[in-house]
């Protein structure tokens, strides 16, 4: 006799027309234990997510819907994964788990990241429309928390650049082999990291055959960085980051400068990284000396970490590079909803990197 398949999982994609949206799909479309029940776009309700983004027209995908046509109470689905703008989340996400507390959701906005709500006001610039919510909200970085996030019912997705950055450096600071006071972080993304709306300074003559700081000093990144790197660390730890703008679809790529602690040497600063990450399936430590490239990653949900000695004694470079709209956004939120509904995380996750 046959074996019936189990009935699949519900889940929902709100903010499907962005690029973090459509790389959700894209990933989802090959998860063998999901069905795609729900889309939004607000902008775009009605339309075929064809219409959008041509390369899903061989798919049958949910028609566009707004937001506020749903129904929570009636939706029936287990997950629902937020890719909406910050401080639209906050309100949204209330509404639903209100009415359908037995949903799970993933949210890649920033607007549940920050556990501290006098922060998040000051670097968002207004107060946080669901405190209680965001008490209950687990950080999403895989590789540090995956217990909490097998319990969580609200995961906040990490930061593009924050994930890089943390991944490389977390294992190392919680070791204390690295100054927790002299750490500089320099970080360059891809376009798709500034999204998918129309905006002057993104238009191909603004910014094609170019190379840009941004945010210099005052990035919304910082705050996540500071928050995450003081848990590892167990003390106040308040970094140096600036963020470039390079004229490349994908990827990230941090270069980091630290000083290792006394007694410690830059070989050892790779083996600490080395044995952290030998089990882990989507970050892969090269050998020591060896530097990653955001070509080796693209499309893929891997992080590549590197460990090369400085020429200063006691300093040493760490390179990390991770694909922003996979690791750094949907692949992560991916590999959360696995954790989350009690999946292998690597489930629909192994796509290897598109090169050249």
């Amino acid at each position: 006799m046959a074996t019936q398949s189990p009935a699949k999982v519900k889940i929902g994609v709100l903010g499907a027309s962005g690029y973090t949206g459509s790389e959700l799909v894209r990933l989802l479309l090959r998860h063998p234990n999901i069905e795609l029940d729900l889309l939004t776009a607000d902008r775009r309700a009605g339309q075929e997510m064809r219409a959008v983004f041509p390369q899903f027209s061989p798919y049958k995908l949910p028609t566009l819907v707004t937001i506020e046509s749903i129904d929570w109470t009636t939706a029936g689905l287990n997950l629902v994964f937020c890719a909406l703008p910050h401080a639209t989340t906050q309100k949204v996400v209330s509404d639903l788990l209100a009415k359908a507390p037995k949903t799970k959701v993933v949210d890649l906005s920033a607007d549940f990241r920050l556990h501290d709500l006098a922060a998040y006001a000051r670097w968002y610039g207004h107060e946080h429309h669901a405190p209680k919510l965001q008490r209950e909200a687990v950080y999403g970085l895989v590789e540090v928390h995956r217990t909490a996030i097998k319990k969580a019912r609200l995961v906040a997705n990490p930061g593009c650049y924050t994930s890089c950055a943390q991944l490389a450096l977390t294992p190392l600071l919680k070791a204390k082999a690295i100054a927790p006071n002299e750490i500089v972080i320099d970080a360059k993304s891809g376009m798709t990291g500034a999204g998918r709306s129309a905006k002057e300074e993104m238009l191909f003559s603004e910014v094609s055959e170019g190379f840009h700081a941004y945010g210099v000093g005052h990035h919304r990144h910082m705050a996540e960085l500071d928050q995450e790197f003081s848990a590892a660390a167990g003390r106040e730890v308040v970094v140096t980051f600036t963020p470039h703008l390079v004229p490349m679809n994908r990827c990230i790529l941090s270069t980091i400068y630290v000083r290792h602690t006394k007694g410690k040497s830059v070989e050892e600063l790779h083996a600490i990284l080395s044995k952290y990450y030998a089990k882990e399936t989507f970050v892969h430590v090269l050998p020591f000396g060896q530097t990653p490239q955001t070509r080796h990653v693209r499309g893929s949900n891997m992080t590549f970490i590197g460990v090369a000695k400085d020429r200063v004694p006691g300093r040493a470079i760490v390179i990390s590079t991770l694909d922003n709209l996979v690791k750094g956004a949907s692949g992560q939120a991916v590999q959360n909803m696995n954790l989350m509904l009690g999946w292998p995380e690597a489930t629909g996750l192994e796509q290897v990197a598109l090169f050249p």
